[in-house]
């Protein structure tokens, strides 16, 4: 691969990058009075298209979740069709996180006897565009066919045909014992991310920092986990099989600061390998796993993801722009459930990732 080769990607996305929210307009939302306020000022966005097409059927919040989902679609198509060839695989593999987010919606679903209106909107896919060039490798149309299925057997077999579905399929037999479709997801986030660290194995000698990413994100997956075991009181080996490999804390560290008897005695080991500073202050008050979740994403943010902006003849661009792009996402998604549960305007913004 030549630097030349990621000239016109990184001309191309910087002229893009213009759209993204400015910090002004974020805080604008945060201030909005409702989610139809927060809809109605997007409009004047680079989601105003998707807003619009989307009210012919939905109102919101739904809506909002519709639109943003799609617009997303839309962002990850654009950056994969300004990746050089060399680095498709890559960029794939990443976006093939979203084919298990859709999954883990659909199977959950049908758990909780969820139906399939209440569930399509959060779909992260769009019937505007064909198979394996936007947020996953499932187009639309089959996930609503997957989505169709009565029963969490059904959406599995319908799943066979995929690479996912032989993964599935290996603890469907857990699933019908406990009911617990988490053996199954855990199983696909770690062929999600072994899958994903391979694809970037070999490019420029600059991957390095999109590798530490990736793998801090197995971590903020591992330590979220053991926090979620620790609070329910679960047994060390049952949480132990949810955790994934390749992470940059190893496995047996992680079960070793699991044995902490307080939340205050597990943070302060967490933080000899991840040092956070006053981050974790929220989650420290509030004990609330959505502070530790964002906490994550700001350390992610502040020690990865800037720094993939400077690499600018690289894949790491590209990262650069997705993520920031989810971040986006995210951030509107955490803004809206702010105003449906008439959260303050500074509890908002501390769940906030701005670059």
């Amino acid at each position: 691969m030549t630097t030349s080769s990621y000239s016109s990607s990184y001309g191309r996305l910087q002229a893009i990058s213009i759209n993204f929210l400015s910090k002004d307009f974020i805080e604008t939302l945060v201030k909005a009075e409702d989610v139809n306020e927060v809809s109605r000022l997007l409009e004047s966005t680079w989601y105003g298209a998707e807003i619009d097409r989307a009210a012919a059927m939905y109102t919101p919040p739904e809506l909002l979740e519709v639109a943003i989902n799609r617009h997303l679609v839309e962002v990850n198509k654009i950056a994969l069709e300004a990746t050089p060839f060399s680095g498709k695989q890559a960029i794939r593999a990443y976006f093939s996180k979203w084919d298990i987010h859709n999954i883990e919606l659909i199977l959950s679903s049908k758990v909780i006897g969820r139906t399939i209106t209440e569930t399509e909107p959060f779909l992260v896919s769009s019937r505007n565009f064909p198979a394996g060039i936007t947020a996953g490798n499932i187009p639309h149309d089959e996930m609503k066919i997957i989505l169709s299925q009565p029963t969490v057997e059904g959406v599995v077999n319908q799943l066979v045909k995929y690479k996912y579905g032989t993964i599935l399929i290996q603890n469907l037999d857990t699933y019908q014992k406990t009911s617990d479709i988490s053996p199954m997801m855990t199983e696909l986030l770690s062929f999600y991310y072994t899958n994903l660290l391979e694809s970037i194995k070999f490019f420029q000698g600059d991957e390095g920092i999109t590798r530490d990413l990736f793998r801090t994100q197995i971590d903020k997956k591992n330590i979220l986990t053991l926090l979620k075991g620790k609070d329910s009181k679960l047994d060390r080996d049952l949480v132990k099989k949810h955790l994934i490999e390749n992470g940059k804390i190893p496995i047996d560290k992680l079960m070793e600061i699991f044995t902490a008897n307080t939340v205050e005695e597990f943070i302060n080991r967490i933080e000899e390998h991840i040092k956070f500073g006053d981050l974790l202050d929220n989650y420290v008050k509030t004990q609330n796993l959505v502070d530790f979740e964002v906490a994550m994403d700001k350390y992610i943010n502040n020690n990865y993801v800037r720094k993939l902006k400077n690499i600018a003849l690289s894949i790491g661009t590209i990262f650069h722009f997705i993520i920031k792009a989810e971040f986006e996402w995210d951030n509107i998604k955490r803004i809206a459930y702010g105003k449906r549960y008439n959260l303050t305007p500074d509890r908002i913004n501390s769940m906030l990732v701005m670059e």
